[in-house]
């Protein structure tokens, strides 16, 4: 069996028994490795080699963290929560409280969309939206699983379908190169109009999502939440303010420098000078951002890791040859198999935008060679690279939700973000991706 199947499924199954998934990518790693035929040394080494990709990242998110726990204590983000909360304590109708919960869930939608284009800071806005808003949610009775499946779609779909920010990252600066790099005459405007059917199918699962699979009321224990956020803070209209300062100075000057680190140390200082922080509260203040945030920046490094020993092994270059030989000239089962085989690659990477450069080269060939139409090859490669974004245990797109939903301790990642995005968008985006390919380009 292929070294990258075989690093990538036990990597999924460890995950699936609660075992960390820091220790899971360790050892699915080093399997993976071994049954490549690297020696023990030669795949620690490939492992070693990949962290340092993961600490800039891990710095970057334990500073955001900092930065989300002192936004948090300006009182910003409490304005929405404590009118939520008030309509909620007055015993509303049914029929308000569903607005009020459909409102939040469109709110968070619109947040992550924006985070991708019109405010592009990824998923740096979840530690400091989505906390102060848990008490609402559990007032409400919110199954936290759909809020996780609203924000991955933000996330995904987005850049999937929207040139702009990082959609245009995504589809012209990598998907668009790589494919033109590889023969394909391929324009810019037909990228969107190539992945619109994929996304449309994980659409239909954000809506199952969110009107039939987690529609039912789930409790959460309020005291657990009380602990981190209180029930209704006293609002400090000059903190806003400095908090407001603090927002847009730290996200210019991440736009400019392209380093979260940077914007959120320049944010927190702005916090201190005013006096909004004691400058001795400053230990307490990264010890609770990097408990927010410190163990996503932990994932992130293993995943480098992991990352680094599946490039090592070969075993990427093996599985997508192996499917050419498969395939023959069935044009279905070829786009199934290429499909099902960026769905391992990109779970196993953890990034749909590193996985393009590795599939391009065979996928766009290939597509030729079966004669398939440039929207068709468009689709075909677009959505194998996005297939495992979401639903992967090591991105970003996972790792974020749960950081804003699981600071007090009550949504598991695996079962409560990776498995409700996976079975809502992976499968989806196959269905729909293979359609798009065989039925409709």
């Amino acid at each position: 069996m292929n070294s990258v199947i075989i690093a990538v499924s036990l990597m999924v199954l460890l995950s699936l028994v609660r075992v960390n998934i820091v220790i899971a990518l360790i050892v699915g790693a080093i399997v993976g490795g071994l049954s490549a035929g690297l020696d023990i040394n030669e795949t620690i080494k490939a492992f070693n080699n990949g962290l340092g990709n993961g600490a800039t990242i891990a710095l970057s998110y334990a500073m955001l963290g900092t930065f989300a726990v002192a936004i948090s204590k300006s009182g910003i983000t409490d304005l929405l929560s404590n009118m939520i909360i008030r309509k909620v304590g007055k015993g509303e109708s049914t029929l308000q409280f569903i607005y009020i919960k459909y409102l939040m869930l469109t709110l968070i939608l619109l947040a992550a969309i924006s985070s991708q284009n019109i405010v592009p800071v990824h998923i740096a806005f979840i530690p400091i939206l989505i906390p102060p808003l848990l008490h609402s949610m559990a007032k409400l009775e919110i199954d936290r699983r759909v809020v996780a499946c609203v924000i991955t779609f933000g996330l995904v779909a987005t850049y999937m379908f929207l040139p702009v920010g990082f959609g245009g990252i995504f589809l012209n600066e990598i998907l668009l190169k790589n494919l033109v790099d590889n023969g394909v005459s391929a324009i810019s405007g037909q990228l969107p109009m190539a992945m619109a059917v994929p996304v449309f199918g994980m659409f239909l699962g954000l809506l199952v999502a969110i009107f039939f699979t987690y529609k039912k009321k789930r409790k959460y224990d309020i005291s657990k939440i009380l602990e981190i956020e209180s029930e209704s803070k006293e609002i400090n209209y000059f903190h806003v303010a400095i908090a407001l300062v603090s927002v847009i100075t730290a996200l210019g000057l991440q736009l400019y420098t392209n380093s979260i680190i940077l914007g959120s140390l320049a944010g927190f200082i702005i916090f201190i000078v005013a006096g909004v922080i004691k400058a001795d509260q400053t230990q307490d203040f990264f010890a609770k951002g990097l408990k927010m945030m410190g163990m996503i920046g932990f994932i992130m490094i293993a995943a480098n890791g992991f990352a680094s020993v599946i490039n090592a092994t070969g075993g990427v270059e093996t599985l997508v040859k192996s499917v050419v030989d498969i395939i023959g000239d069935n044009k279905s089962l070829a786009v199934l198999l290429m499909l099902l085989v960026g769905l391992f690659i990109t779970m196993g990477i953890g990034s749909s935008f590193s996985t393009i450069p590795i599939i391009a080269t065979i996928y766009a060939p290939l597509c030729l060679q079966l004669d398939f139409s440039v929207m068709a090859t468009i689709t075909i490669i677009g959505t194998a690279a996005a297939l495992g974004d979401a639903g992967s245990p090591a991105s970003d797109s996972t790792l974020g939700p749960t950081s804003g939903l699981n600071v007090d301790g009550q949504h598991d990642h695996i079962w409560d973000s990776v498995v409700p995005t996976f079975l809502h968008y992976n499968i989806p985006l196959i269905i729909f991706g293979w359609i798009a390919a065989v039925y409709i380009f």
